[in-house]
């Protein structure tokens, strides 16, 4: 009996079109957090401890609350990624990765839901968690450490990567330039679709991100870039 392959598109953890997917997505809630929620970035915490730092300084205990709480959701987030790493529960939960994308889909499929009247300080603390279990579970793409969430590390390691290539001549470097920059431009993707449909839709615009979330969660395998789904066709000799 012959066996006839066919290769079904499958991305692996560590692949530059899930990357650009899960970049996608966090341009997206980035836009999305910070047009309809005060001007609150859920995924640079950076910024919201500066901000945090500003507002308690000056006495304004209430906004400095809503910059600290991204700060205490993205610590949760990252406990949690770790926590589903344990033998036990991979055991359980047969893929991690993949239990993490369920997680992220429901979280901003439950956002999308909650009434506009609802305190920021519910939605940004959601997607604040969801951007630290997607930064934590979800950080290499092929060997080299990247982040879906920002774009200031993507940056240094794309011109980094574009020196190589230019100046130093190294041509291996022209893959890691190719990915950074795709990576990059499809936050910026991102981030331009979350301003636009915030603005026009709503509230609502983040079940957007959900699904993409969902699309990756379609194409995602574990660990195999892709899979050969087995074809079975009768030969002569049978």
């Amino acid at each position: 009996m012959e066996r006839k392959h066919k290769n079904v598109i499958s991305l692996s953890s560590n692949s530059a079109i899930l990357g650009m997917l899960l970049a996608v997505v966090g341009g997206f809630l980035d836009a999305y957090t910070f047009i309809s929620r005060d001007g609150v970035f859920a995924n640079a915490q950076s910024g919201n401890m500066v901000l945090f730092a500003v507002n308690a300084v000056n006495q304004e205990w209430d906004r400095a609350l809503l910059f600290l709480s991204p700060i205490i959701a993205f610590i949760a987030g990252v406990i949690v990624s770790e926590v589903v790493k344990k033998p036990r529960l991979r055991e359980i939960l047969y893929s991690y990765r993949r239990s993490i994308l369920i997680l992220e889909f429901i979280i901003l499929v439950m956002v999308g839901t909650l009434p506009e009247n609802i305190p920021d300080i519910v939605v940004i603390v959601c997607i604040s968690f969801v951007s630290s279990l997607q930064i934590s579970t979800f950080n290499k793409v092929e060997d080299w450490a990247y982040n879906s969430t920002m774009t200031t590390g993507n940056l240094r390691t794309a011109v980094q990567a574009a020196y190589a290539l230019l100046i130093e001549q190294k041509p291996e470097a022209k893959k890691q330039l190719k990915d950074f920059s795709l990576i990059i431009l499809s936050f910026l993707f991102g981030a331009s679709a979350g301003t636009f449909f915030t603005i026009y839709i709503g509230n609502t615009s983040i079940w957007i991100a959900g699904g993409i979330i969902f699309a990756a969660l379609i194409l995602y395998h574990r660990d195999k870039g892709y899979f050969r789904k087995p074809m079975l066709r009768k030969t002569s000799n049978e």
